[in-house]
């Protein structure tokens, strides 16, 4: 089921996401729900805040990134195949030199701006089954973690950027949450009417 992503402005997405465990019901159906929607919206990551539900948990797949030819032969085999569920995550450690990345979201449509991260991080999580892992990801795999990472802390990527450059994005993201945009992917908007904006 394709289910409505909350837009800019929406409380939920500035929420601190709760840690959950085998006990929690239909995780089957739900992370099957994120993966539908994320493909429909053609997004590469989807955190469970962005579909309104606070908890610690996101899904990634970065396969489209195989056929990028600014990448490495190295990095595009890795993303080719790459695609995961961090339940419960904690970055550990971000290290190595910050790069500028050209990052979107989902929840803010239209807003392309570079973003400055880490280019290696260590992070500890659980996947679908619950079986902890510890792993160290680089380069475009990092960033992906990290943007999708922040969501489950209440962190937006537009929370990255220069108080300058906020100030001047401030009508844009205004009309995002109040429904002032086209899209093609369901959105729930704050501030809008029950009205869908869609293409």
């Amino acid at each position: 089921m394709i289910l409505p992503i909350l837009a800019y402005g929406d409380p939920i997405l500035r929420k601190k996401g709760k840690e959950i465990d085998e006990s929690y019901p239909d995780l089957d159906i739900l992370l099957e729900n994120m993966f539908e929607t994320m493909y429909q919206s053609l997004g590469i990551g989807l955190a469970a805040p962005q579909i309104g539900l606070p908890i610690r948990l996101f899904i990634v797949d970065a396969t489209p990134f195989e056929d990028d030819d600014t990448l490495s032969e190295e990095e595009r085999k890795f993303l080719s195949t790459f695609k995961q569920v961090f339940i419960n995550a904690k970055i550990i450690n971000e290290y190595d030199d910050e790069w500028a990345f050209n990052e979107g979201c989902l929840s803010i449509p239209d807003i392309r701006e570079d973003v400055f991260r880490n280019a290696t991080i260590k992070i500890e999580f659980q996947d679908e089954n619950f079986k902890k892992h510890v792993k160290e990801f680089n380069g475009i795999a990092a960033r992906i973690i990290q943007h999708e990472y922040d969501h489950i802390e209440g962190v937006l990527f537009t929370d990255k950027l220069s108080p300058l450059k906020r100030r001047l994005l401030k009508g844009k993201l205004d009309n995002i949450s109040k429904g002032k945009i086209d899209v093609d992917y369901r959105m729930r908007f704050p501030k809008a009417s029950k009205k869908r904006h869609v293409k």
